[in-house]
This record gives structure tokens, C-alpha cells and sequence, in this order.
């Protein structure tokens, strides 16, 4: 039950017309409808229990996401995420998971900071704080914490708004498969995931209706949207027999402009899924 069950790219959570060059710098091609600009919102989840898979003990599920994302292309984008979930394993045993996280991510795409906690029934079980920073065909990685350490990621590895982004342009180009690295420096900060992106045709303003908080928001109604799910694999695990299985996967509906709604977080053993119960679309700030 000592499960932390929400990374922190989770929500959020992109190629074509940006692509990774040889230093890792992004370089843009022309890209339908302009350029992408994702908008300073707080996004609120009420998760409750989906389902369950072979011999999950898993009960029920309550508990909150809150997403708070602010920033621009300029000024880079910062993220400050918190997961509070009660995980019911049945006959009176609970177990709390609170996770909590900062990250600001050059809009360049080449700068990447991170720091969380991660409390288990309100004990500290672990805490992460670092960068990273791509520079001449490589991605250094500098962790303060759990442990002063400094190593190297693939420099194919994208950070978690670089992949958001890559979903939306892919989503306009009509594609539909994405599959590359990330790095969000979740756990230890030191693990690295492939990651397979599935994007579904796009949505029109009446398909998949929902009883949530961007059901009314009228700044929403004329801004595309596309359903997808990423799959999550440790690059380390190799399956033993057959097709490899994700570490987890999530699948949202994907707004044009960075907002999700209709979380699904997938850990094989069981299915969490996340309404969007609240929405403030804030007022982004001008580039100077």
C-alpha cells in the first residue's frame, strides 16, 4: 500500500512539426493554425476508483489532483502539482499517498527543474530536487537530492511540456503515434521512460460529452481537442515472455491550448479516473 500512484507528468501530459536537433535544441517548422500557446490554468480532479485487475486488493480510491500551471514561452513554464489519495484496501485499512511537486521547464525546452515529496500516511518517504540542462548533444542531469549525483540522460529524452507540445502538433498534423524518451525526474530523478503516445481523431463540440467543470467554460468552446494515451516503460525492464507491459498509462482528453480533462491513470492493477471538478483559466502575461 506504500504507493505513490500519480508521476508528476501525469497530467498534464508531442512530432512533427517540432523536432529534437543534434544538440537538442527545438527547431520549429510551420505548424497548422500558428503557433501552439498554452494557457495559464489551475485544473482541479476529483479521482475515484474505475476498476480492478486480477488479484488487486484495492478497494475503493479517493482523492484530489491539483494542477497549477502558469508560464509562457518566454518566460519558460512552471508546474506545481499535488496528488492527495486514500487508497481503501477494505476491511478498515487505508493508506494516504500525498505527492507533491515544483518543476519550471525553459520554453526553449533545453532547461528542466524539479523538486517533490512524497509522503505515505504523512511520513516522508522520499524527496527529489535537481536540473537538467541540454547543451552540445547531451542532457546533464544535477540532483541534489535524494543524493548529490551527476550523470547523463539520452539526449533524445524530452521533458514533460516538450512532450505535451509534441502531442498538440502531432494531434494538427493528423498523426497519431509518438514514441520517444522522457525525463520528468520522478522517483529517484534518476529513471528514464520510453514512452508510446496514441492520439485519436479530434473531437468535435459535441462528441464525448462530459459533466465537468469545461462542460460551461465558454473559453473552451471553439479550442480543439484530441483523446490520448501514453504509455510509460522503464528503458531497464526487459518482459520475460511476449509484449512488454506499460508501467502505467494515463489517457486524458487533450485541449489545443494545454488543458485536460477525463483523466484515466492506469496502473495494471487497478484504474483511477479523474473529473475535472474544477477550472480557472488564468490570464497569461504578455512576453517582454
Amino acid at each position: 500500500m506504500a504507493q505513490s500512484f500519480a508521476p508528476r507528468n501525469a497530467v498534464g501530459a508531442v512530432a512533427l512539426a517540432v523536432l529534437v536537433s543534434a544538440n537538442g535544441a527545438l527547431a520549429e517548422e510551420t505548424a497548422p493554425s500558428g503557433p501552439i500557446v498554452l494557457v495559464p490554468h489551475v485544473a482541479v480532479y476529483d479521482l475515484s476508483l474505475k476498476s480492478t485487475r486480477g488479484n488487486s486488493q484495492i478497494s475503493a480510491v479517493r482523492g484530489r489532483i491539483v494542477y497549477d500551471f502558469d508560464g509562457s514561452a518566454c518566460s519558460g513554464y512552471t508546474l506545481q502539482f499535488r496528488q492527495l489519495s486514500e487508497l481503501d484496501s477494505g476491511e478498515g485499512k487505508t493508506a494516504t499517498s500525498d505527492l507533491r511537486s515544483t518543476t519550471w521547464e525553459g520554453g526553449d525546452a533545453q532547461s528542466f527543474t524539479f523538486s517533490s515529496e512524497n509522503f505515505v500516511d504523512d511520513k516522508l518517504v522520499d524527496s527529489v530536487d535537481g536540473k537538467a540542462k541540454r547543451a552540445a548533444g547531451v542532457t546533464a542531469v544535477n540532483l541534489k537530492k535524494p543524493g548529490q549525483k551527476t550523470f547523463d540522460v539520452s539526449p533524445a529524452a524530452v521533458f514533460p511540456t516538450e512532450h505535451m507540445m509534441r502531442a498538440i502538433m502531432a494531434a494538427r498534423a493528423g498523426k497519431s503515434i509518438l514514441n520517444f524518451p522522457v525525463y520528468d525526474g520522478s522517483d529517484t530523478g534518476e529513471k528514464i521512460y520510453d514512452t508510446l503516445t496514441v492520439i485519436g481523431r479530434k473531437l468535435g463540440a459535441n462528441d464525448r460529452p462530459h459533466d465537468d467543470a469545461a462542460a460551461h467554460e465558454t473559453k473552451l468552446g471553439a479550442v480543439a481537442r484530441w483523446p490520448v494515451n501514453i504509455s510509460y516503460f522503464e528503458r531497464a525492464a526487459k518482459p520475460k515472455t511476449g509484449e512488454e507491459t506499460p508501467t502505467y498509462s494515463i489517457g486524458f482528453e487533450l485541449y489545443e491550448n494545454g488543458i485536460s480533462r477525463a483523466l484515466s491513470l492506469d496502473y495494471n492493477e487497478f484504474v483511477v479516473v479523474g473529473k475535472l471538478s474544477s477550472l480557472d483559466i488564468k490570464e497569461a502575461k504578455p512576453c517582454k
